[in-house]
């Protein structure tokens, strides 16, 4: 084919190409158990860079990736998880306590790779375009950040696991970022124990994935 054309039209995704994008869908998972095996060198810029490709509000990519890799800070995440955990599991439903008190909530003890990502809310690249009527979009641009990197980490073979059981303004101290920084969440990368397409809160009888369907109302 011309390349005129493929330059016009942009790439053609077939169906081959929608079956496994399908898929990688299917086998994301917040991963929580971790072989302690350290992730390829490189492989975190990698990831960052792909994660980059995200769309943003504005084009103001408010993402802040902190890679936590000091031994100290690490250790007073793992705290405040703790601490947050232990409020969490007194404050649960009567009838979910127990069910809670055995899920595995968070892999911070093996994970090879530990990292916070923030939205930057008072950047000024963009120059605000978006945000004054929605200023929460800076937010929504991170979290898609988050997403993009969660796939391009799985595709590789790489999981990934979100910690949100954690207090927002502890963390920004414990990890000395400025204070108009929005925590978005905390995350554990690394190889998982087992691969499974079953989010781990259906397999543990928490809750269960509902159909499209069910979210979906027309006007």
């Amino acid at each position: 084919m011309d390349d005129t054309v493929l330059r016009s039209e942009g790439p053609r995704f077939d169906s081959r190409f929608r079956a496994g994008l399908r898929e990688l869908l299917v086998w994301r998972r917040d991963v929580r158990r971790f072989r302690r095996d350290a992730l390829p060198l490189g492989l975190i810029d990698r990831l960052l860079g792909l994660a980059a490709l995200a769309p943003s509000v504005g084009l103001s990519q408010p993402w802040r990736f902190v890679l936590v890799e000091a031994p100290e800070r690490r250790a007073a995440v793992r705290a405040e998880f703790a601490r947050c955990n232990e409020a969490a599991l007194a404050a649960a439903a009567p009838e979910r306590r127990r069910l809670y008190a055995r899920l595995k909530l968070a892999g911070l003890d093996a994970a090879p790779c530990q990292f916070a990502v923030f939205a930057d809310r008072a950047t000024p690249q963009g120059g605000g375009l978006g945000r004054q009527t929605m200023p929460e979009t800076s937010a929504y641009s991170a979290v898609i950040a988050v997403h993009t990197m969660w796939l391009a980490a799985r595709a590789e073979g790489i999981g990934m696991g979100w910690v949100s059981i954690l207090d927002p303004a502890a963390i920004a101290a414990i990890l000395d970022v400025p204070r108009d920084w929005r925590l978005i969440g905390y995350f554990c990368l690394g190889y998982p124990e087992s691969p499974d397409d079953t989010p781990a809160l259906e397999r543990a009888g928490w809750e269960r994935r509902r159909p499209a369907a069910s979210f979906v109302i027309r006007r």
